[in-house]
């Protein structure tokens, strides 16, 4: 049997702007071919996990929680290493390191979550 690509979003409801309710969102012209969780420990002991999901038609999402907010991550073009985007933010890879970038933010800026290292399993 075929996996479905699923992930949940938060979806307000009408009545109650304060609550939000999961709702799974699939996308049945899109199957997964893989999933991996890894755990990163990052600077200033800062930690984050990431759902990486590959597809059978080899698309490549990376979903993690950015300031409470769960957003999906897809990967764009990248000189080297696995580059992710969504929203305003940047999860950038290269072998077990990464870092987060608000692309909003002033061009001096540190990362967000620097020196990111993947946690051996």
């Amino acid at each position: 049997m075929n996996k479905l690509f699923a992930l949940s979003i938060a979806l307000p409801t009408a009545l109650a702007v304060q609550s939000a309710r999961a709702m799974p969102l699939t996308v049945p012209q899109i199957q997964t071919a893989s999933t991996q969780s890894t755990r990163y420990d990052c600077r200033d002991g800062k930690s984050v996990t990431v759902q990486y999901t590959t597809t059978r038609n080899r698309q490549s999402f990376a979903a993690l929680t950015v300031d409470g907010r769960k957003l999906l991550f897809v990967t764009v073009i990248a000189g080297s290493g696995a580059k992710y985007a969504a929203d305003q933010y940047v999860w950038w890879t290269k072998g077990p390191q990464a870092n987060l970038y608000d692309e909003m933010a002033a061009k001096e800026s540190p990362p967000l979550l620097a020196d990111c290292q993947a946690r051996g399993k």
